[in-house]
């Protein structure tokens, strides 16, 4: 089954989206992420991405209430953002998160992922493979690895991950299509159930996608919120190569 994960990204407690990650470059969507939620629940959302990009660039914040919050509301939430050691990790668990997203502490500290494994189960850990110009970044897509995307995940799926998100750092936030090249070619390198991020904004990309079968979901945000994609007619496009 090909999910799509609408994304609801939090800074300072409201709902944005950052083009290309960068913070300067950020647009408000909305105050009230949990009537967010709700609003993507009621069209027909299975999943929720959630990310606390406070998080991720290392500042002080409230965004994990939101999970908590958002979790309360009957669907599994995806949460990534910052969780650089398995004390973040249970902390989201225990307010509620069915998956969690681990970027900068699977290059850094990849004995915290095999960790997470042992004690949550590969169901409910994902590992972010986000690249910029085909190298990973990391702290909020703010570092630069010299590791590609396929040979971290070729080193996650052998400690056992079955679960990433690859966004092309480069398209995120821009409306200007997902790189479903690079997606497709991931998932058929590593075996990963790879999520597509970054750009995502077509119905015929999500078909491209779906179609594959080497590709387990899209999440979709600027193209939700700027109307240019809706969440039925995306689920639509996902629905015709479920299983």
């Amino acid at each position: 089954m090909f999910i799509i994960y609408p994304a609801i990204d939090l800074r300072g407690g409201k709902v944005v989206r950052l083009k290309e990650g960068d913070p300067k470059r950020q647009t408000i969507f909305s105050t009230d992420p949990v009537e967010t939620a709700r609003q993507w629940i009621e069209q027909g959302a299975q999943w929720i991405h959630m990310v606390n990009l406070d998080g991720a660039f290392a500042s002080a914040n409230d965004n994990r209430s939101i999970l908590e919050k958002v979790a309360q509301l009957g669907i599994p939430v995806q949460f990534g953002g910052g969780m650089r050691a398995i004390s973040d990790i249970e902390d989201a668990f225990n307010r509620g998160a069915a998956r969690v997203v681990l970027g900068t502490v699977a290059i850094q500290q990849p004995k915290v992922v095999t960790q997470a494994i042992a004690k949550w189960g590969a169901e409910a850990i994902c590992v972010g493979l986000d690249a910029r110009d085909g190298k990973i970044t990391t702290h909020g897509w703010t570092q630069i690895e010299q590791t590609t995307p396929a040979e971290l995940g070729k080193t996650m799926a052998d400690a056992g991950v079955r679960h990433a998100l690859f966004t092309d750092v480069n398209r995120d936030g821009g409306l200007g299509g997902s790189n479903v090249e690079a997606t497709i070619a991931l998932g058929q390198s590593t075996g990963l159930q790879v999520i597509a991020s970054g750009g995502v904004s077509t119905t015929t990309e999500i078909e491209q996608l779906a179609s594959s079968g080497a590709v387990a979901g899209a999440v979709i945000g600027m193209a939700l919120y700027e109307g240019k994609i809706k969440l039925d007619q995306a689920l639509e496009a996902a629905n015709q190569y479920a299983n």
